[in-house]
């Protein structure tokens, strides 16, 4: 073998081996939805605390443009998905290695399964509304009947909490230390909150999971599968909220992509 074709091997060899791709500095996991659970459980068994996971989409990184928080607590988290279908794009123009969406719902779902297999575990739902985490508890029931559900907990709605608002979610937590936590708030409130909050919080593993606590309880339906598996599950909600999604859809998510070429245009050079 040459030397340029030996080069040429190495490179692609060390591309398999990614475990994270760089999205406009955010690493992203390259791996599959199996292996990212695969991963969690194995926080969780091992016992350490404060692990926890975000979601990226093309809205998420812009809006943590101008949040220096809300990037930070993206930038910290132990494990990125890709859960826009943006973001696999973006990674396809950077010729790298994201090749499927791993959602909240899936983290959620998947993640749910063997832990009610081992049935020793314990949830705690962080957000919503008294009357939808009600719900969340009766399905859990149904569907983990092994997960424990210790705790669940509505928020005041309000845009920012008051150090006395963190204080009693923090201590309600901690009183019956659940091993994972689940925290809806919608993005960036929730993933703030956790970047803040996680180092009080005696939990295993912390998932921000946004609108899976609706898509959970049909409070809120996902697109159909079709859409989906094309990459358009924004269309038909856009269509049923353009007045709270436009700005998402029609501004952020060109902006990412402008942002996107420009990082492979500097890659090139």
């Amino acid at each position: 073998m040459d030397r340029h074709n030996g080069a040429r091997a190495f490179d692609r060899h060390r591309l398999q081996m990614k475990t994270v791709e760089m999205i406009l500095g955010y690493p992203v996991t390259t791996k599959s939805k199996e292996a990212c659970i695969s991963n969690v459980v194995s926080w969780i068994e091992n016992g350490k605390k404060g692990k926890y996971f975000v979601c990226a989409n093309p809205n998420a990184l812009e809006v943590a443009r101008t949040d220096p928080v809300f990037e930070a607590a993206m930038k910290s988290a132990d494990l990125i998905t890709p859960d826009g279908v943006g973001i696999v794009l973006a990674s396809r123009i950077l010729e790298g290695r994201i090749f499927d969406r791993v959602t909240g719902s899936d983290i959620f779902l998947g993640l749910s399964k063997p832990l009610n297999e081992m049935g020793r575990y314990s949830y705690f739902f962080l957000g919503s509304t008294t009357n939808n985490l009600a719900s969340i508890r009766e399905r859990m029931n149904r569907d983990f009947p092994n997960i424990r559900v210790v705790g669940t907990y509505s928020p005041p709605f309000k845009k920012d909490f008051s150090d006395e608002d963190n204080r009693l979610m923090v201590e309600e937590i901690n009183r019956v230390k659940p091993d994972v936590l689940w925290v809806g708030m919608t993005a960036p409130k929730q993933e703030k909150w956790i970047y803040r909050n996680k180092d009080e919080l005696d939990v295993k593993f912390i998932g921000a999971i946004g609108a899976v606590f609706d898509f959970y309880t049909g409070t809120i339906n996902r697109s159909r599968p079709w859409f989906q598996k094309h990459g358009l599950e924004w269309l038909p909600r856009l269509l049923k909220r353009p007045g709270r999604l436009w700005r998402r859809t029609l501004i952020r998510a060109p902006m990412f992509l402008v942002r996107i070429l420009m990082q492979r245009i500097t890659m090139a050079e």
